[in-house]
């Protein structure tokens, strides 16, 4: 393995380069805005290297999504607002300061609790102490599953919460009657709105069971790849198109993907 300070400065002399008076002409003309989208599209590959298990994939995607940490920092350098230096910095001084059972006096035995201490310490943080509602920080830009859940749990941790999971099911089944009074009424205003209030309490259920339901949701997606792969090439087997092909054939051809 390459040593890890000398791999890290070669990489930072490389962004330098590029972001030089002399470099490259697209990177030169990037900014925080421009590269938003490129960093959730390396956070969102990390993580299909991550589902794939594939060792080198999973170096490669995450050397993109830190060439993108440093590129931001690169920028906020130029812009005389920070470098990576101070990037590192603060980050290694929260670790710290949000560690105190490892690093200073103090134990905990179990990982809820080190989440209970973690959440603790934040409130006494200069950039947390402003906010004005328990469910401020979470990001807005977060998908919706993963926001919910972020969402529900901080209203937990002030007693906005179910005590029983059956309570949470009984408000599915209100959830649920409402979508189909809305789908069958044709009001179509009101349709996304219910449908959305059971998607919530979905979530709800998930994290009552400790699930996330953003992971449960991409591991359906891409079972339902896999399973529809099987349909294309059982078709592809017989000569024909997906399209004329029965749907009862499509159906039987699924159903041996879910026995496989």
């Amino acid at each position: 393995m390459n040593d890890p300070e000398t791999a890290f400065e070669k990489l930072t002399a490389i962004v330098n380069t590029l972001m030089s008076e002399n470099g490259c002409p697209w990177d030169k003309v990037q900014t925080h805005d421009t590269l938003k989208p490129y960093l959730v599209e390396e956070v969102y590959e990390t993580l299909e290297a991550l589902d794939a298990g594939d060792p080198n994939e999973i170096k490669d995607e995450l050397g993109d999504l830190l060439y993108q940490i440093l590129f931001h920092a690169k920028i906020a350098q130029q812009n005389k607002e920070f470098d990576i230096g101070d990037v590192i910095e603060s980050i290694s001084e929260k670790m710290v300061r949000r560690h105190p059972h490892v690093f200073k006096d103090g134990k905990l035995d179990t990982p809820d609790q080190v989440v209970d201490q973690w959440e603790e310490i934040k409130k006494t943080e200069t950039t947390h102490s402003k906010r004005e509602s328990v469910l401020d920080g979470v990001p807005k830009q977060l998908p919706g599953l993963l926001r919910a859940q972020k969402l529900q749990k901080k209203a937990a941790k002030h007693g906005f919460d179910w005590d029983k999971i059956t309570t949470v099911f009984d408000k599915l089944d209100e959830e649920i009657a409402e979508f189909k009074e809305a789908v069958l009424s044709g009001k179509d205003d009101d349709i996304a709105s219910e449908l959305g209030d059971i998607l919530f309490v979905l979530v709800n259920i998930a994290r009552h069971k400790k699930i996330d339901a953003e992971e449960a949701l991409r591991g359906t997606n891409n079972k339902f790849i896999k399973r529809f792969h099987h349909i294309e090439q059982e078709v592809a087997k017989k000569g024909k198109e997906l399209k004329d092909t029965p749907l009862n054939e499509l159906e039987q051809y699924w159903q041996d993907a879910k026995k496989r």
